[in-house]
């Protein structure tokens, strides 16, 4: 949603000497399609198919991609749940979430899991990214007979390093991501996917194949590290509800990123939950064929004897065992390398944008101080939250080594806890906001006047029973996971103390970036002439805003929203008024429910701060420079709907020509809209006196007959007489006529004009 915040220059510069205009932006946001969010979600939720079905066969052997292909389905249930969390909140991210249904305390406990799911997910995208291009760069120097062979792990992670802290002066410089990157790196993204699945076809066809072995308790060949702490027990073979648990918990990576689709609902065009209904389906398709599919034909094609040699690097192992020649086999190697790369690397700038959300979501909130949130003094960044991110994913990568294996047995604790505590906050907000949803997760039941929600009671409970799962057998995950998850669960209580000792408090503002000299025309705020100039004042009454938004197409007119900042005369002169003045806190959460309004129904909207020194010259002068069409206001507190109107068509009179015309629309809380017309235009006639017309009309056509008579040529002969009656006369007559006509239109239910 595009978000360009301005105030005006000088309504009336001439001749009050106010301040030159502030403009006051904040992140660029562009609405997006369907196609392009999915493209987001897929850039870091397809990545996964590089490295999961590797990971997890390693630590349950033959039988894992049966396991990938049961979480991939359980992943369409758990977008489920976030598509309904996002039906109730625009920013509908863990933190929110769990804070609206089970307060503040595991609201914090969420977003600390999350945070390690972040810090994990960049590095992990990174050394997998490395891998392929080693393994690439190895079998190229030995098909051109170089005696060099690069150290596979320690050149994963020196490629991991150098595109994390790559895209981390990216952030810092404030290039914003691309929906149309992400949607281009998916266009090549699904020409490889397409090209592998049918040469895995021809190849499986040429030489036959097996499916993987069932997952039988006999089929299960857990790792020692696989078990963690129950491998002393025999519960995972005894209990096959354990073993299939297990089995399921070291595939978890293949859903990982599904926060990201909550992150981008904020962006997604209207009509916003159809589109992200779409989004979703879109992504359970590509995701359930990609990534599964890669699974299952890694294991029917790559013999056993070398497969465990491709596990950092599975669909180049793919490649290389194709039916075909060597060089085709090699170049289609080199293709899948390159998609790798944009997309893990794509992956990692994923997790410092999300990672980075999540911390300005939590600062917003008051738990941290906005020490963390001060823009960087060039680029306007919050620049110090992306150092503390990425040092993170640095750190880990350096202690990983570059093993792609211990980062995803670490990886686990964060994703699985994250989502557990999203479920049953949903599934708390079923009782505590029992209201309508516009989408609810499916099978849910009433008996009496209590629903059951047995779709997300399943969700939530298979959430959690892998989340417990996985506390005991990955001593990794859960060693890193909880230490990490404490400290940071530690350092927000303490922050959020202190920054309330300090007179801090939960607000939860956006924030703008201010600068002065701009111009308040079309081309500053990037709108198109012929607008809709919505006025706002208060932040609990942009009823007219909501108006206007459900009626407007974006498509063909542009939506600006001006605060005015009316000034006393003697405001105007002496010195100079500052930013400031200007833009106060009271501005910023004005322009923040303004913003959150346009995000709930996916339109964009253009914000703008002017002063002025009346009320009626500055709107009036503001719609004049901006080349509006419409000016939409809500009620007056203390004047009538026809005074106000009045006010506006004597202040019209005194615009500097050539003066626009206007339609000005009023509009209730109730929705009740008044609609006048600002200068020179066709009237707009009821239907009573369409009748009239047209009546008169048809008994005078057949008098001047072969004449054609048109209806305007009796409007003009009837304006003609009324104005000769008026100078003949008639004056008092006809004024007199209009006072009644006027005091019938009062005593009826509404009035128009």
């Amino acid at each position: 949603m595009s978000t360009n915040s301005s105030t005006q220059p000088s309504i009336v510069a001439q001749k009050t000497g106010l301040p030159k205009v502030v403009i006051a932006t904040t992140a660029m946001l562009s609405f997006i399609s369907f196609w392009r969010a999915a493209a987001i979600v897929l850039n870091d939720l397809g990545s996964s198919a590089f490295y999961a079905g590797a990971i997890a066969e390693q630590a349950i052997g033959k039988a894992a991609p049966w396991f990938i292909l049961g979480i991939m389905l359980f992943a369409y249930a758990v977008r489920s749940m976030y598509i309904e969390s996002c039906s109730m909140f625009v920013r509908g991210g863990v933190y929110r979430v769990v804070k609206e249904a089970m307060g503040s305390t595991l609201a914090k406990f969420s977003v600390s899991a999350l945070m390690f799911d972040y810090i994990l997910t960049g590095p992990i995208s990174g050394v997998s990214a490395g891998q392929y291009l080693t393994g690439f760069l190895n079998e190229l120097f030995g098909r051109l007979h170089f005696n060099l062979t690069l150290p596979i792990n320690s050149t994963s992670a020196v490629f991991a390093v150098v595109v994390t802290l790559y895209f981390w002066w990216e952030n810092i410089k404030g290039i914003p991501e691309s929906s149309g990157k992400a949607l281009r790196i998916m266009y090549v993204t699904t020409v490889m996917v397409v090209v592998m699945i049918a040469w895995c076809i021809l190849t499986v066809w040429v030489r036959g194949a097996h499916l993987p072995p069932l997952p039988t308790a006999s089929n299960l060949t857990f790792a020692p590290e696989a078990l963690g702490w129950l491998r002393f027990s025999s519960l995972p073979h005894a209990v096959a509800l354990i073993g299939i648990l297990i089995g399921l918990g070291h595939s978890v990576l293949a859903m990982s990123g599904e926060e990201t689709l909550a992150q981008v609902y904020r962006e997604v065009e209207h009509p916003k939950l159809p589109n992200l209904e779409k989004a979703g389906l879109v992504i359970f398709i590509y995701s359930f064929v990609f990534t599964a599919g890669v699974s299952f034909f890694a294991s029917m094609i790559i013999p056993d004897a070398v497969r465990s040699q491709y596990f950092g690097n599975l669909i180049s192992g793919l490649s290389m065992n194709f039916v075909g020649p060597y060089s085709l086999r090699l170049g289609f190697q080199g293709f899948v390398v390159l998609v790798g790369v944009l997309m893990l690397a794509g992956a990692v700038n994923t997790a410092i944008v999300g990672s980075n959300g999540v911390l300005n979501r939590v600062s917003e909130d008051g738990i941290l101080p906005h020490w963390f949130r001060r823009p960087h003094p060039r680029f306007g960044t919050s620049y110090r939250m992306l150092n503390l991110v990425v040092g993170l994913q640095l750190l880990t990568i350096i202690l990983s080594r570059g093993d792609i294996f211990v980062l995803g047995e670490a990886y686990a604790f964060g994703v699985m806890w994250s989502f557990s505590m999203k479920g049953l906050a949903v599934l708390v907000l079923r009782y505590k906001q029992p209201g309508k949803r516009d989408f609810r997760v499916p099978l849910n039941f009433t008996v009496g006047k209590v629903e059951i929600p047995v779709g997300l009671g399943l969700i939530t409970l298979t959430l959690f029973a892998l989340s417990i799962m996985n506390l005991f057998t990955k001593q990794v995950a859960t060693i890193a996971g909880v230490a990490f998850t404490l400290i940071f669960f530690a350092v927000f209580e303490i922050s959020e103390k202190i920054t309330l000792k300090h007179g801090g408090k939960h607000t939860e503002l956006d924030m703008f970036n201010l600068e002065s000299d701009g111009e308040l025309t079309p081309a500053a705020l990037g709108v198109r002439a012929g607008n809709a100039l919505v006025m706002v004042r208060n932040s609990n009454a942009l009823y007219n805003l909501a108006a206007v938004l459900d009626r407007i197409n974006p498509r063909q007119q542009d939506v600006v929203v001006l605060h005015l900042r009316v000034l006393g005369r003697a405001g105007s002169g002496g010195d100079e008024l500052t930013q400031e003045d200007l833009f106060s806190v009271n501005e910023q959460e004005l322009f923040t429910r303004a913003l959150s309004l346009a995000e709930k129904r996916g339109k964009s909207i253009h914000l703008a701060v002017a002063p002025a020194t009346e009320k009626w010259e500055g709107i009036l002068r503001a719609a004049q420079n901006l080349q509006s069409s419409t000016i939409a206001l809500g009620l007056s507190s203390w004047r009538a709907v026809t005074d106000e109107a009045r006010m506006a068509g004597l202040a019209w009179e005194s615009l500097p020509e050539p003066r626009p015309q206007l339609t000005l629309e009023i509009y209730s809380p109730t929705g009740q809209e008044h609609v006048f017309y600002l200068g020179p235009h066709a009237p707009r006639l009821t239907n009573k006196e369409i009748d009239l017309l047209h009546g008169i009309w048809l008994e005078l056509s057949n008098e001047v007959a072969p004449e054609e008579l048109h209806h305007h040529d009796v409007v003009h002969i009837a304006l003609e007489e009324l104005r000769r009656n008026i100078h003949d006369g008639r004056r008092q007559e006809i004024i007199d006529a209009l006072r009644k006509h006027l005091s019938d239109i009062r005593h009826r239910p509404s009035a128009s004009a």
